[in-house]
């Protein structure tokens, strides 16, 4: 039942529909799709919880095989986003109107971070923090009880942002029509955020260029 509900109406509590007008969407009737879920907000839980635990499992993977590295975790959360489009929007998308996540979903998310968070302290540990990263550590209760030092905390909440901002557009089409690969703009962001930068084939000084 979840996943014949989820494509269908990820997006869809978000416009405020109740069981009743997602049932219809499904060839079911209110009353029957009531004996799965006792109305909109446990519906929500449930593919919510769903599309959390599976994109909690596929980082926490990804950090399994090929370490928890800033690049690894980035790259693995666009190609789920991209096989997930509904999922994605559903979880990162405009939140729902008055609706409020139960803890064991926030528990998740946690989860998700935690990795992240591991990553960019082995990338800062060592780095001074800046002013916002010292403004973060007041203000850490997003990182739970991650012991990241201000810097790590700082990369951790730019790469949030920056690479979801950058999906968030793919994903909704608003880059389409823009004349430039996507997949390349992503990586260029994730190879910034990642501290490195490679340098054109074409750049002065390059190895490509040489003589």
């Amino acid at each position: 039942m979840r996943r014949a509900a989820g494509p269908r109406t990820a997006p869809n509590p978000r416009t405020g529909r109740g069981v009743n007008a997602i049932a219809k969407q499904m060839g079911m009737s209110g009353p029957a799709l009531y004996r799965y879920y006792g109305g909109r907000d446990d519906l929500i839980t449930e593919l919510v919880r769903d599309a959390y635990r599976s994109l909690a499992d596929t980082i926490a993977a990804t950090a399994a095989k090929d370490g928890a590295e800033v690049p690894a975790l980035a790259h693995a959360l666009r190609d789920w986003a991209l096989r997930n489009p509904h999922r994605y929007f559903l979880i990162y998308g405009t939140p729902v109107p008055g609706y409020h996540a139960p803890d064991d979903i926030t528990a998740i998310s946690s989860e998700i971070m935690a990795i992240l968070l591991d990553a960019c302290a082995t990338v800062d540990g060592d780095a001074p923090a800046t002013p916002f990263g010292t403004h973060l550590d007041e203000h850490r209760d997003w990182a739970g009880d991650h012991a990241a030092p201000p810097a790590a905390l700082h990369r951790a909440m730019t790469f949030w942002t920056r690479l979801h901002g950058v999906l968030s557009l793919e994903l909704a089409g608003h880059l389409t029509g823009m004349g430039f690969d996507p997949a390349r703009f992503f990586a260029a962001e994730v190879d910034s955020l990642a501290g490195r930068v490679r340098p054109s084939a074409s750049a002065p000084g390059s190895a490509s260029s040489a003589p």
